[in-house]
């Protein structure tokens, strides 16, 4: 793949789902004004099927769809673990309906026909949350992979130290001598490449959940 393919392909999409024709095609020439490229699909399942979630953007979407909802959309996101910077715009929304879809995670949920301003100011914070995202779920991709290259012991001894408890209480906590956790301290320092402790702490927390469980498990056990 060219470097030009591979710059096109991080530049930020705006994902358009609405059955409506019309109102793809102006939200498509709002868009562009602002230099942006919108994709546009009738259904939730064109979007689906097309491969494009994945894309760095966001994603303005309709309530009342052919098939799955936006707001069954949204859920199916959240289950399956995707994040994605959801914008609703609809003619049919109440105040459930808005409540239900921002307590999700939505960005913003406007009522058609949207002023121009407003969308675009709802399409730059959902672009910038999803940089945000993308940025922190790398960095825990990054920490998870580092984190795979400790043995047990050495994962026991970092969940103890993000606890903020003390080399003599690690050790007696699991039964070895304090020289012992020294030395697997700094394999830890040094596998997860952190300088300070205060980095290794942000490397446990910015850890997906279930890298972290299992460390607290087996030290239970």
């Amino acid at each position: 793949m060219s470097q030009r393919v591979l710059r096109q392909a991080e530049q930020p999409v705006v994902l358009v789902v609405d059955d409506e024709l019309s109102v793809r095609e102006s939200l498509s020439e709002l868009i562009l004004s602002i230099g942006l490229r919108p994709i546009c699909f009738a259904s939730t399942r064109e979007l689906l099927d097309s491969g494009d979630l994945d894309r760095p953007g966001c994603l303005i979407l309709d309530v009342r769809l052919p098939g799955a909802s936006g707001l069954d959309l949204q859920q199916h996101l959240a289950l399956s673990g995707q994040r994605k910077s959801i914008i609703f715009l609809t003619g049919h929304g109440d105040i459930p309906m808005t409540v239900q879809a921002m307590k999700a995670g939505a960005v913003d949920f406007l009522t058609k026909p949207a002023r121009g301003q407003i969308l675009l100011d709802a399409v730059a914070r959902a672009i910038e949350r999803d940089r945000i995202d993308r940025a922190e779920m790398l960095t825990a991709r990054q920490y998870a992979e580092r984190f795979e290259t400790l043995t047990l012991r050495e994962r026991q001894v970092l969940c103890e130290v993000a606890k903020g408890r003390l080399n003599k209480q690690i050790a007696f906590d699991l039964g070895i001598a304090e020289v012992t956790v020294k030395v697997h301290r700094g394999n830890v320092m040094r596998k997860m490449e952190a300088r300070s402790v205060g980095d290794l702490i942000r490397a446990w927390e910015g850890l997906p959940v279930e890298h972290r469980l299992p460390a607290r498990l087996d030290l239970a056990g």
